[in-house]
């Protein structure tokens, strides 16, 4: 049993391994809820409790309307979807004696993060969702909006890296003095144990649920743990995809989402076969583009995307506590600007929802997804060999990259 939980909690996780099972979770939650495993809706909907509370009336603002903000985050599934990756996350932390409150040397990390966070959060809800309702939702729907705001997250975080790597963005390195401290011995961490309290207490939370015939809440609570166990045991960040890639040539997080995807893809597509489901879809526009861009860019900045953050702010991580407010801040910035500033008009009304689905059918729809999937996981398999860190791409060339 010790061994066992050694493994389990003793290192992190294959995070091809995790990327698959995310994909058949995700399938399975759409099938049992009809909706979609998503983060940054529910940010925008605090973001209109918060104003509201304040005593902002949002009854005419438009993308709250769309958005529904009836009830609250408590008697949503997606406020559940959100709280219980929160926990989920953090239970798993524990179990890994892995909490340590962490701050940052540099005090203008957060004024970074924070800067990020707005920016993503807007990107994100300009875009009608962030990565995991395009990324790891939007496409295996078949949703063709999912492809336009990876191809511009892409080259928001090609960007996003050039400017963290910029003299001006890291500024002056901080020296600590002081020797090496005497060792000493280790003390027991307690946190297990808390963790595992913890575990216990929010199992009776879901068995409520489920007793005051609450199901979907329910539901929503045990997939939202489950998703934030997953993606804190295997550490997956859709920013490190991207800016690891372009930083060190490093393409592990990169191929592992392109395996997650196509594995949701495949289960998705059963379970719309199987149940006569439609395909959620999401309006393609000139919004998805620069909402992505917007998204790749802020991500980098931040140092984290929405998983990143929430598993990272679990861990002790405090920088992402104005990230994670930044985000409520950027996406309460667009759902103010949806109408009253005419983004709506300027940047989504000429749009339309497109499915592949509709556009070829199933199987078609299924083989390219499969087919350009393939092709992203070859070429940053390709790039990752041939990238040379410090000297750039150079064609024929060999590193020894983890893999």
């Amino acid at each position: 049993m010790k061994r066992l939980y050694s493994r389990m909690f003793g290192n992190f996780w294959n995070p091809y391994l995790v990327m698959a099972l995310l994909g058949v979770l995700s399938a399975v939650y759409f099938g049992i809820t009809n909706t979609v495993w998503a983060v940054t809706g529910e940010f925008t909907r605090l973001g209109g409790h918060i104003l509201k509370f304040f005593g902002v009336d949002i009854s005419g603002w438009a993308y709250f309307g769309l958005v529904h903000m009836k009830g609250t985050t408590w008697t949503r599934t997606d406020g559940w979807i959100v709280w219980g990756m929160f926990i989920g996350a953090l239970i798993t932390v524990l179990l890994s004696s892995n909490f340590k409150i962490r701050k940052p040397r540099q005090k203008r990390r957060y004024v970074q993060g924070f800067a990020g966070g707005i920016i993503a959060g807007f990107g994100a809800r300009l875009a009608l969702g962030c990565n995991l309702a395009a990324f790891f939702t939007g496409v295996p729907q078949f949703s063709l909006h999912a492809w336009l705001f990876i191809i511009a997250t892409a080259a928001g975080t090609f960007l996003g890296a050039k400017l963290v790597n910029t003299k001006w963005w890291k500024g002056k390195p901080v020296l600590k003095a002081g020797g090496t401290a005497p060792a000493s011995e280790p003390k027991k961490s307690r946190q297990p144990l808390v963790g595992a309290a913890i575990g216990l207490a929010y199992i009776a939370l879901i068995e409520s649920l489920y007793l005051m015939d609450r199901p979907m809440l329910g539901t929503a609570a045990l997939f939202g743990a489950a998703f934030g166990i997953l993606i804190e045991r295997g550490q997956i960040c859709f920013t490190s995809a991207f800016r690891d890639l372009w930083i060190s040539g490093r393409a592990t997080m990169t191929k592992a989402i392109a395996l997650g995807m196509a594995v949701s893809s495949v289960a998705t597509l059963i379970i719309i076969a199987a149940y006569g489901m439609e395909p959620i879809t999401k309006i393609a526009a000139p919004s998805t583009l620069i909402g992505g861009l917007l998204f790749g860019l802020g991500i980098v900045m931040a140092g984290g995307c929405e998983t990143g953050m929430m598993y990272r702010l679990m861990e002790g991580q405090v920088v992402f506590l104005p990230v994670f407010i930044g985000n409520i801040i950027g996406a309460s910035v667009l759902a103010y600007a949806w109408d009253h500033m005419g983004v709506y008009n300027l940047l989504v009304k000429s749009g339309s929802p497109v499915n592949l689905i509709t556009v070829m059918g199933e199987a078609p729809a299924l083989i390219v997804t499969l087919l350009v999937l393939g092709l992203g996981f070859a070429g940053a398999a390709y790039w990752q060999k041939n990238y040379r860190f410090g000297a750039g791409f150079k064609k024929g060339g060999t590193t020894n990259h983890v893999r």
